[in-house]
């Protein structure tokens, strides 16, 4: 019993026992049995170890590593010092950062379209091609041999001073070449006498690869067979790709000298063939080059032909009447194409709408525009605003009612009558509807989706058999929002300097002395790029009295105080006298004596100006195109806003602390040469009528006269303190009544009116 439980814990064990003494085994076979000696001190530590080399030279030393020629090593070693030489910084190189990114990241544009047309025809059809692609492709440049003195308008013409074929498209290519080569992707050349589909030809480009060498078009053989290849005909146009031309350009001199030829189309061929081995082709990757050719006084809407629907470029064209019907023909294709692909997509949203969480609630009416504006808060709700066929409810001026004219009132004629259309194509053929009157109307502009119309229709409805009889009926129309559009605009620079001018009255002087510290510390400090300069305004009275009696004797001591603290800056000043002071009187001074590309910031002695708002400044008015005038934050009254309550070191732009004040023109930004034109326009009213000068602002002269842009947008860097402006009555009744409103919604919000005014009528009771 005891032996047989001894051999079962045996056998559960053998295999650990047998386990340890094999790893055991192993482990003595992997020791080193080189013997070193141990020595207490290290004296004979490195002769015992040459004894060892000497026996034992194939054995490794443990934890050693062997060093040849150890102890000759040691024996010549001498310290030396090294000399220590300071590093001189290297200029760092500047980068070079291009004016766009698009150039940094050599980014290009997609096609370039070139036209070729001649002395005789560039009035005619150059015109005619003009205006039916240069809306759809960018840019179109025009090459011809001559021209005559005028130049169309709109159109960018380059002459070459020859007229032979060949040559002119030896420089048509050459100048390609020279400033569009590496800017474009593709190059379609096309003569003046053949009608381009503009958007096919932007689709079918959009879709082709750009490091293809490739050579598309209408595929033609060369007159007599005796060369091989192909030919693009010139009649049908042809895209040649950059990479393509990039690879002929070191051949393109060559071309010219060794190839013969009476037509350029044929002669450019050669050359492509000749030097990259590159054939015409009108088909590549599933994508085709369709043309048409139109027969002799063909009518465009009598042609059948699927090849001509389909065409991207039609030749011969005779005259510019047929290039406009063609135009006409292939935009009412696309038009169809167009409303179908609608028709489609709002059919599709109607079947996924089904299963939405919300049912058929969620495909919003017109399908595809997007919902209407939901206020979060009462002040969000969008207003409707009454009209009839001949008033408007709710006018600009703020009058209940006024006569409605102009493009309201094409727009109301235009929303009706496409309403009654509308509702003969859904009751068409059983009634035939006919507007009598409109009931009512209203609209309202959504930022979110357009125009909408709500109109009540008093109409005569006629059956099949004749009868008719009145009735009414309520229609909802929505005027979307187009395709956002991106308006290239001139190029600005935040590196322009800005002059700006202060008017200063007896009643404001008081304001310079923090108006110097404010714009010292945050231009002159910091070196900004501006110039300031101020304007005393003396009455006739005062102007008599100013050697015994100068009332800006202070400020200008102030400012030379100014001028000794920051010994480059010099603020230079003007006096002016008149009993009706006015900005234009003003610049019409400053305006003589700086030089026509001048930025003025035209300000009040109230304003605080920091480096960010001229910055806004420089990039919002645009030389010949532009004008900005801001809005600045107002504080309100600090006896209103903080009664009973200390007040505040800075104030923050908050609805109870301030306004953008809305009723202040004073604040402008332009440039000398605009006020000059501008000035010159309105000289034939001046002459008629001298009192303008004084009943119109720079604001009311730039928006009436000019006809630039007139920029005006709220300005968050550009704030003012609170203070009573006394306002003028000797200005005009417009000008007057804008600064009396000013000052009254200067005061102080709603609120805080309300509680000063409860506060008072507590007190009152009590």
């Amino acid at each position: 019993m005891r032996f047989s439980t001894f051999f079962s814990a045996l056998r559960s064990l053998g295999p650990v026992v047998i386990g340890i003494s094999l790893g055991f085994s192993l482990s003595l076979l992997s020791v080193n049995w080189t013997e070193e000696a141990c020595y207490v001190d290290g004296h004979d530590a490195d002769g015992a170890a040459l004894a060892q080399d000497e026996h034992f030279k194939g054995a490794r030393k443990t934890n050693s590593i062997s060093v040849l020629n150890d102890l000759e090593s040691e024996a010549d070693f001498e310290p030396r010092v090294v000399p220590y030489n300071q590093v001189k910084p290297s200029t760092p190189k500047k980068v070079f950062r291009a004016k766009y990114i698009s150039t940094e990241l050599g980014m290009r544009e997609r096609l370039f379209v070139g036209v070729l047309t001649s002395k005789n025809t560039i009035n005619t059809l150059g015109v005619a091609v003009n205006r039916t692609i240069s809306h759809h492709l960018d840019p179109v440049v025009f090459f011809t041999g001559t021209r005559n003195r005028k130049v169309p308008h709109g159109m960018f013409v380059v002459t070459h001073g020859d007229e032979r074929l060949i040559w002119n498209m030896f420089q048509t290519v050459k100048y390609i070449f020279d400033h569009y080569i590496k800017d474009y992707d593709w190059f379609y050349l096309v003569q003046d006498d053949v009608y381009t589909e503009a958007d096919r030809i932007k689709n079918l480009v959009d879709h082709l690869s750009i490091d293809r060498e490739l050579y598309m078009g209408c595929p033609e053989e060369f007159i007599g067979g005796e060369m091989e290849g192909r030919y693009c005909y010139g009649g049908f146009g042809y895209l040649l790709s950059r990479t393509l031309l990039l690879r002929l350009q070191p051949f393109l001199e060559n071309c010219r000298n060794d190839i013969l030829s009476s037509r350029p189309d044929e002669w450019l061929g050669r050359c492509i063939i000749d030097y990259t081995a590159t054939n015409c082709v009108n088909n590549y990757e599933g994508l085709r080059y369709h043309h048409y050719q139109l027969g002799k006084n063909s009518d465009p809407s009598k042609e059948e032909s699927e090849q001509f629907k389909k065409a991207l470029t039609v030749h011969p064209v005779s005259d510019p009447e047929q290039m406009y019907r063609l135009h006409r023909y292939f935009t009412e294709i696309e038009l169809q194409k167009t409303y179908d692909e609608i028709a489609k997509l709002q059919a599709e949203i109607m079947n996924v709408s089904v299963v939405a969480f919300e049912g058929n609630r969620s495909a919003h009416w017109p399908i595809g525009i997007n919902p209407p504006f939901e206020p979060n808060t009462r002040f969000e709700v969008l207003k409707w605003e009454y009209f009839t066929e001949e008033e408007m409810y709710a006018c600009i001026d703020g009058s209940p009612k006024c006569e409605l004219h102009g493009i309201d009132r094409m727009d109301v004629a235009d929303v009706i009558d496409v309403a009654v259309g509308e509702l003969n194509k859904k009751y068409k053929p059983v009634l035939l509807l006919k507007k009598q009157h409109l009931i009512n109307g209203y609209r309202r502009f959504d930022p979110t989706r357009g125009m909408e119309y709500t109109l009540d229709l008093q109409l005569e409805a006629v059956n099949q058999k004749g009868r008719s009889r009145s009735i009414s009926k309520r229609v909802h129309l929505v005027r979307p929002l187009s395709q956002v559009e991106i308006i290239p605009m001139p190029y600005v620079t935040e590196a322009t300097r800005v002059h700006v001018i202060i008017p200063i009255s007896v009643l404001e002087r008081d304001y310079v002395e923090h108006f110097l510290k404010v714009f010292a510390s945050n231009s002159f400090e910091t070196s900004e790029n501006a110039i300031l300069t101020f304007l005393f305004i003396y009455d006739p009275v005062e102007a008599q009295q100013v050697h015994q009696n100068d009332i800006f004797a202070s400020v200008k001591t102030e400012i030379n105080i100014l001028e000794g603290k920051f010994s480059s800056v010099k603020i230079p000043w003007i006096s002016v006298k008149t009993e009706t002071p006015s900005q234009i009187k003003f610049m019409d001074i400053i305006s003589k004596k700086h030089p026509v590309d001048t930025l003025f910031f035209l300000a009040g002695v109230n304003t605080n100006i920091n480096a960010e708002f001229l910055n806004r400044c420089r990039m919002n008015s645009i030389n010949n195109w532009q004008v900005f005038f801001p809005i600045h934050f107002q504080d309100y009254n600090p006896d209103v806003v903080y009664h009973n309550e200390p007040r505040p070191t800075t104030v923050d732009l908050g609805k109870d602390s301030g306004h953008f004040n809305r009723r202040s023109f004073d604040e402008a930004c332009f440039y000398n040469a605009d006020y000059m034109a501008t000035r010159t326009k309105m000289l034939e009213d001046v002459q008629e009528n001298e009192d303008i000068l004084e009943t119109l602002d720079i604001y009311d002269m730039f928006v009436k006269y000019s006809g630039l842009h007139v920029f005006r947008a709220v300005e968050p860097a550009l704030h003012q303190g609170y203070h009573y402006q006394a306002c003028n009555p000797r200005l005009s009744e417009d000008i007057y009544h804008r600064c009396v409103q000013s000052n009254l919604e200067g005061l102080g919000s709603r609120s805080k009116l309300a509680m000063v005014l409860f506060e008072q009528e507590q007190g009152n009771s009590t």
